[in-house]
């Protein structure tokens, strides 16, 4: 698959709230995965492990709604922003903003990063 094919795939699963189909039908096995927050799931490897974090977030956030911007492409790397409105599990209702940076190898993301505010 193309970069073009795989980030539009992947955003258009994400704007129908089916993150777990695109992790499976476009991620590597040895993905890397960074965030933004310090601690044990600033880095992930392994799609084992980026399953695991998409189920604690599925636990742990009710999620509202969310909207999906871009596409936008760059050779093998493409953006795709978020904007969800979530009540985490025992907090108040917020809205997250973040861009997934995702970089495309041998058909597949072998890497993303995501940007949010950490405040």
């Amino acid at each position: 698959m193309t970069t073009d094919e795989i980030g539009t795939g992947l955003a258009a699963l994400c704007k129908t709230g089916k993150f777990d189909d695109a992790i499976a039908a476009y991620y590597s096995n040895e993905i890397v995965s960074i965030e933004a927050m310090p601690g044990e799931m600033h880095e992930m490897s392994g799609i084992e492990a980026i399953k695991g974090k998409s189920a604690w977030w599925a636990a742990n956030h009710e999620v509202h709604g969310v909207e999906v911007t871009g596409p936008y492409f760059n050779g093998d790397q493409f953006v795709v922003g978020f904007k969800m409105d979530i009540t985490p599990k025992g907090g108040q209702r917020q809205t997250m903003d973040e861009v997934g940076l995702y970089t495309v190898s041998g058909g597949k993301i072998v890497r993303e990063v995501f940007y949010y505010d950490t405040k």
